[in-house]
C-alpha cells in the first residue's frame, strides 16, 4: 500500500527547492549566454523577448489578487505590482528592464513595440497569465516559486556578463540587482501560501505539477528563441531536457 501521508513543511519545500534542477539556467541557450558565447544579436533577441514576459508579470499578479478574496494576503501580494509598475516616483522593473533594453543597442521604440516577439514566446507567456486568470489563486502563487531560483541566475548574469559583454553599458544591470533583493522576499510569501495551502499528499503532488508547469513554460521560451537565432549552433542542443519537462498538465 502506498505512503500516501503528506510531507512535512521541510520535506515538502525540499522537493520544491529541488526542482530548480529543472530550470532554464540549465538550458543550452542560458548556458551559452553565461559562457559568453551569445552573440550581440542573440542578446538583444533575448532581451526583447523577455521584455513581453516582464509586462505580463504584473498582469499575472493583478489576475491573482481579483481572484483572492484574503485581504492579508493581497496586502503583501500587491508589492510585486508595484516592483514591475513603479510607484512613488520609483521606475520599476519593466522601465529597468528597457534600459538593459538600450543598453544592449535596442531603441527604446524596438523594445516597446513587440515587433520582435516571437510567436512560442507570446503563447507561452499567455499561457502563464491566463493560467493565473483561470486558476484558483493559491495555485497562481505556486506557480510564481520559479522565484526560488531566480537570483542565482541575476546574480550570474551581473558576475559574468560585464567580462563575457564588455559592449552592455553598465546602467543595464539595474533590473538583475533590483532582483537580488525582491525575489527572496516574495519567495517568503509564496512559500507560506504554498505550504499553508496545499496540505495533503495529493495537493502537495498538485504543487509540484504547478512549478513544473511554470518551469516548462520559462524553457518553452528559450525553446523559441533557440529556433529563431538558429543560425549559430547552440553546444548542447537537443542532447539535454529537464526530468519531466512538457509531460505535466496545467
Amino acid at each position: 500500500m502506498n505512503d500516501m501521508r503528506p510531507w512535512t513543511d521541510e520535506e515538502f519545500e525540499a522537493r520544491l527547492r529541488a526542482m530548480g534542477e529543472r530550470y532554464h539556467i540549465h538550458h543550452p541557450f542560458q548556458v551559452m549566454m553565461h559562457r559568453g558565447q551569445l552573440s550581440r544579436e542573440q542578446i538583444q533577441g533575448w532581451v526583447a523577448n523577455r521584455y513581453y514576459y516582464q509586462i505580463n508579470i504584473p498582469i499575472k499578479d493583478a489576475a491573482i489578487l481579483a481572484n483572492c478574496p484574503e485581504r492579508e494576503v493581497r496586502r503583501h501580494w500587491v508589492q510585486r505590482i508595484l516592483d514591475h509598475d513603479g510607484f512613488n516616483g520609483e521606475d520599476g522593473g519593466i522601465e529597468a528592464w528597457i534600459r538593459l533594453g538600450e543598453a544592449v543597442g535596442m531603441s527604446r521604440e524596438t523594445i516597446v513595440s513587440q515587433k520582435l516577439v516571437l510567436p512560442g514566446v507570446r503563447f507561452a507567456v499567455d499561457a502563464y497569465v491566463n493560467f493565473a486568470r483561470q486558476r484558483p489563486w493559491q495555485e497562481a502563487a505556486a506557480a510564481s516559486l520559479t522565484e526560488l531560483f531566480a537570483p542565482t541566475i541575476h546574480q550570474s548574469r551581473l558576475d559574468f556578463w560585464p567580462k563575457y559583454y564588455p559592449w552592455i553599458e553598465p546602467e543595464g544591470y539595474d533590473y538583475f540587482r533590483r532582483r537580488l533583493s525582491e525575489a527572496p522576499r516574495d519567495v517568503v510569501n509564496g512559500l507560506r501560501i504554498t505550504l499553508g495551502h496545499f496540505t495533503t499528499r495529493e495537493l502537495q503532488e498538485r504543487a509540484l505539477n504547478i512549478l513544473q508547469f511554470k518551469l516548462d513554460i520559462l524553457w518553452s521560451m528559450l525553446d523559441a528563441m533557440l529556433l529563431a537565432y538558429a543560425d549559430v549552433q547552440i553546444e548542447g542542443w537537443g542532447a539535454y531536457r529537464p526530468m519531466g519537462a512538457g509531460t505535466t498538465q496545467s
